[in-house]
């Protein structure tokens, strides 16, 4: 008898050992810090996240939370650089803005900023688009807006689609 409880023993400790580890390492895996993307909404502060670390399920949409920091990022404090303007914009709003020399379409304006703010992002899941207001400050009460889109489909990379100057 005490030949088999020590079998029995062993194999139980083995059990535990291996549940153990399989849930130290899918804790630690970097698919399990990364936040629920559905339960994520404006109002959410998960961990920023540049790009998925595993395929993206089909129909994945970028959240509004990952939007906004998308935009604060791109659009900075005086409008985006040269790199952003070439990688972060969609192609046909680079060739619009190509063909307006003398006016910053990304920005609606022919100067550049004092600042920019961005607003709450909308997204509409059935447009497959997001956008937010932004805001151009120009000194003392001198404000102008503009709406930015940003496409929703999270299996590509962020970029900026289009913008709305008559606002």
């Amino acid at each position: 008898m005490p030949r088999t409880a020590s079998r029995a023993t062993a194999v139980a400790t083995a059990c535990a050992a291996a549940v153990g580890l399989a849930l130290t390492m899918a804790a630690t895996s970097p698919a399990a810090a990364q936040p629920d993307r559905a339960a994520a909404t404006a109002h959410d502060t998960p961990a920023v996240r540049t790009a998925p670390t595993a395929e993206p399920a089909p129909d994945s949409h970028w959240t509004a939370a990952e939007i906004h920091r998308f935009l604060v990022g791109f659009y900075g404090k005086h409008g985006p650089s040269p790199w952003q303007r070439e990688h972060q914009v969609a192609p046909d709003l680079k060739e619009r803005a190509a063909n307006t020399p003398d006016y910053d379409l990304l920005l609606c304006a022919q100067n550049t900023p004092q600042n920019i703010s961005i607003g709450k992002v909308t997204t509409a899941q059935s447009a497959r688009v997001g956008w937010a207001t932004v805001t151009t400050h120009w000194g003392a009460n001198d404000k102008r807006h503009f709406t930015a889109y940003v496409d929703l489909d999270a299996e590509k990379p962020l970029k900026l689609l289009d913008v709305s100057c008559q606002l």
